[in-house]
């Protein structure tokens, strides 16, 4: 019985030695095909790490670009809403309504000087020192010639200036209670997938997750609000230096 197992475990071991020198044979025999498929997935493994590590800057890049435009129109929108409601005492829930006022409206020229005289006041029986300040008409300008000058593209200030999307901010305005006070607001905003489109999913999923003194925090980009007085936007202050 142990010789048995014995060459049944030598059978085996022949068999098995076999195979080895099998495979060694169809190595050599094959040894360039082998190299040019190593070759390859090592051509491949380098591109993917180059891709891990410049991807994030390639989306940054992208990333900033885009966002300098959006929030270049944004302030377009801001100086066409602060005019309006200089002029009308609220703001416009309309981009509609907003282009055809800086088409047509005019701020009025106005000079302020203070001035006084004397005024005979009948509880004193006496003439008595009256400061006012007067206010004087000056002349009228266009808000397009104020705001924009020669500059058309406040004509397109709903749309997200952004090349392969045909997208609209959304456009909020409403008068709210503020310390007993009435106050117009308005918010406008557009979200990061929209303007990052086509960029990588998941990079684009840990930009809406931002929280960051020197980032846009949230899923979007805002301008105003509806729950505080706030002309301001919802990005940090590099991204309010002039553009050269």
């Amino acid at each position: 019985m142990f010789l048995i197992n014995y060459f049944h475990k030598l059978e085996n071991s022949l068999s098995m030695l076999e195979k080895i020198n099998n495979i060694q044979q169809w190595i050599n025999s094959n040894s360039k095909k082998i190299s040019y498929i190593l070759y390859a997935l090592s051509i491949v493994l380098a591109f993917q790490i180059y891709k891990s590590i410049t991807g994030p800057i390639n989306f940054n890049k992208i990333k900033n670009e885009r966002y300098l435009k959006v929030i270049d129109r944004m302030k377009d929108i801001r100086n066409a809403q602060i005019a309006f409601k200089s002029v009308n005492g609220i703001y416009s829930n309309s981009f509609e309504e907003l282009v055809k006022f800086v088409d047509s409206a005019q701020f009025t020229i106005v000079e302020k000087r203070d001035s006084s005289f004397m005024q005979y006041d009948r509880v004193y029986r006496i003439d008595m020192l009256k400061e006012v300040v007067v206010i004087d008409t000056l002349g009228y300008v266009s808000v397009k010639d104020s705001l924009f000058a020669d500059n058309l593209n406040y004509k397109n200030m709903a749309n997200v200036p952004i090349i392969g999307i045909d997208e609209k901010f959304e456009l909020k305005a409403d008068i709210i209670d503020k310390n007993g006070y009435n106050v117009p607001v308005f918010e406008v905003r557009v979200s990061k997938d929209k303007i990052l489109f086509d960029q990588n999913s998941d990079l684009v999923t840990q930009e809406k997750q931002m929280v960051s003194v020197d980032g846009v925090n949230g899923p979007s980009i805002i301008l105003g609000s509806m729950s505080d007085v706030s002309t301001n936007g919802n990005w940090p202050t590099t991204f309010d230096f002039e553009r050269k």
